[in-house]
This record gives C-alpha cells, structure tokens and sequence, in this order.
C-alpha cells in the first residue's frame, strides 16, 4: 500500500509523502527484480474511510469530497477491490504498476 500523497505530495507531510513514493519506486525495482517469479504491483489510494480521517471534521470531508470528480471519499471496499484484482489471474500480467483509487483527485 503507498497513497495519492506519494505521487503529488502533501503540504505539511513530506516524511509521510517520501516514504510513499519511495514505496512506489520500490514496488517497480522490486517487480524488475522479482520477475517472472513475482509479480509486484502497489495501491494508491487517496482520502477513505479509515482512522486516518476519523478526526477530520465534516467541513474538511465534504471540501475533499467536492474537490474530488467523482463526488466523494473512497469506502474501504473500493481499495480493497482494487488489491483484490492486482492479486487475481486477471492481473496476471500487471506488475510494477502503482493503481491510484482516489475518485479522479489527482487527474
């Protein structure tokens, strides 16, 4: 898992925003590394349900939601399905590739 912030940055969040994208450039050298073997693919997600918006207040929640085409955070489900295709047969070709899930924020 590595996150939207790891691709755009994070005003007030570089530790957290450089660890993520040192996730993403390390889920490519790994997919290089591992191949055939492994396939290594990474989850971006932006703003979801989760402890780490609990503490937002709904003001900041629904200016994220209107900033975000398609209208509003992610549910869990929504990462989870993503991580559930990069690990099916489906994806079987898929590696070294970060899946943003974040309603379009960062187009």
């Amino acid at each position: 898992m590595t996150s939207t912030a790891g691709q755009r940055g994070e005003a007030g969040y570089s530790a957290y925003a450089a660890s993520k994208g040192a996730m993403i450039a390390a889920t490519r050298s790994w997919a290089v590394e591992l191949a055939p073997r492994v396939r290594v693919n990474s989850v971006a997600p932006g703003y979801f349900e989760s402890d780490m918006v609990k503490d937002m207040t709904e003001q900041d929640r629904q200016r994220i939601a209107r900033r975000t085409p398609l209208g509003r955070l992610a549910r869990i489900e929504d990462v989870a399905n993503a991580v559930q295709f990069l690990a099916s047969e489906q994806a079987s070709f898929i590696t070294g590739q970060t899946i943003v899930v974040d309603g379009g924020i960062t187009c």
